[in-house]
């Protein structure tokens, strides 16, 4: 993998942390009530959407890349079309 394929995949994997911890401490204020329940409702929802969006896009360079294909011609998907996959 080309160093710029794989700094690129770097920062999809850090954004994906991130996201992960923010969920996280949200999750955790939500269990303490010291947050606005439905503003953090939403905004976790809207966290789930994009963790989707961006584990679909990593799942997507990976296997361009494992057909011999060029990952950077992956896009993130709308979040309609990611919250639909089956796990």
């Amino acid at each position: 993998m080309p160093n710029s394929e794989a700094d690129a995949e770097k920062r999809i994997l850090g954004r994906i942390q991130e996201m992960i911890s923010q969920e996280k401490d949200l999750r955790d204020r939500l269990v303490e009530n010291t947050v606005d329940q439905p503003a953090e409702h939403e905004r976790l929802a809207q966290l789930e959407t994009e963790l989707d969006q961006c584990w679909d896009l990593l799942r997507q360079r990976r296997a361009r890349v494992a057909a011999g294909q060029d990952p950077a011609d992956a896009h993130v998907r709308p979040a309609s079309q990611v919250e639909d996959y089956l796990s």
